[in-house]
């Protein structure tokens, strides 16, 4: 008998079995069924569909050259992180030290760890370096502003790879754009994404290399 030929009789066979269940669902509740009954039987026929149905798989791993630096494991590897909610995964990352000092003097770590399926462009260590110490003391000094900046880093949905290109809103509440594709990403023509698609409890988080500034 050919390969076919056993798929088509193995999903005949499990639709035969479902229809049998439903069958004797009926019979022994009188006709009407009682809704126990009906649901094991219907739950039954999902099963029987299900076993011939193919399976989709879905990637959903991080990627990009600085992946490499996040520890292999403990609380700031990528399945420690994907365990906690946003703030306090970046926490337990050591890319990403400074932005948390950031977070905690606006006083946001609540906020963001509260959010639900939001997005947060990550800058690094390096990426706040790249700011004048003078201008960056003054706006840690500031939290209005510093709220500004790092709420433009949020989106309030997640962003997967193939979701990345094109104009998103953020929590600001003016426009970042991102270019690019498949592991090859900018935003606002100047960041580049280091690290993306990092999964925490609550957010997609996507590690970039510069500050991101609101433009108003």
């Amino acid at each position: 008998m050919s390969l076919t030929s056993i798929r088509r009789s193995s999903a005949a066979a499990a639709l035969v079995a479902g229809a049998l269940v439903l069958g004797l669902s009926a019979c022994t509740s009188g006709g009407g069924g009682s809704a126990m009954d009906k649901a094991s039987a219907t739950a039954a026929v999902s099963q029987a569909a299900s076993a011939t149905a193919p399976v989709e798989q879905v990637a959903d791993e991080p990627f990009g050259a600085a992946c490499a630096a996040v520890p292999k494991d403990g609380a700031g590897s990528f399945t420690g992180m994907a365990k906690d909610p946003v703030a306090t995964a970046a926490s337990n990352n050591p890319l990403l030290s400074t932005l948390v000092t950031a977070v905690k003097q606006a006083g946001l770590v609540d906020t963001l760890n509260s959010a639900q399926n939001i997005t947060v462009f990550a800058p690094t260590n390096d990426a706040f370096a790249k700011i004048p110490k003078a201008t960056l003391d003054a706006v840690l000094a500031d939290k209005d502003k510093l709220t500004k900046i790092l709420t433009y880093h949020v989106t309030p949905n997640r962003l997967a790879p193939t979701a990345l290109p094109g104009g998103h809103r953020t929590l600001e509440g003016s426009t970042l754009t991102v270019t690019g594709s498949g592991e090859d990403f900018t935003v606002n023509a100047d960041s580049k994404v280091l690290c993306g698609n990092v999964q925490t409890a609550n957010a997609t988080v996507h590690i970039v290399d510069t500050v991101l500034m609101p433009t108003s």
